[in-house]
């Protein structure tokens, strides 16, 4: 077996935090809501392009769901293009971020957290310094 490379991540979360993390990612990040399986449990898929890279899931009713837990998972990372459209996008809707660059490349970042608290990395290829 070789692993390609990731498929997509899951958010799993209440109904209400569900409804706010669905809209952050396609009001904010500009992910699609798109087909999705037709599963016994609510949820969303997410795409980007033609690809459903974020699987969103309601919670079962006795599934122990915390928020801003402590974890060994940083963040997610997104491959990004047009990074002064997404730090005004990011501005207007009142998100904070930081920014970085991967020394001796010409990768700019963003990094932010999601309604649920989970981390972003938007990462744009090719930014000038």
């Amino acid at each position: 077996m070789t692993v390609c490379g990731i498929d997509h991540f899951n958010i799993t979360a209440s109904r209400e935090l569900l409804e706010q993390v669905r809209a952050f990612y396609c009001d904010v990040i500009g992910l699609v809501v798109g087909d999705r399986p037709p599963f016994d449990s609510a949820g969303y898929w997410l795409y980007a392009g033609d690809r459903a890279v974020l699987h969103l899931s309601l919670a079962d009713a006795d599934e122990q769901l915390a928020t801003n837990v402590a974890t060994t998972l940083n963040h997610i990372a997104l491959a990004c293009t047009d990074r002064a459209e997404m730090e005004r996008k990011l501005a207007a809707f009142g998100v904070r971020f930081r920014t970085a660059r991967v020394p001796a490349t010409s990768v700019a970042q963003l990094f932010l957290k999601d309604p649920a608290g989970n981390g972003i990395e938007l990462s744009f290829a090719d930014e000038p310094a």
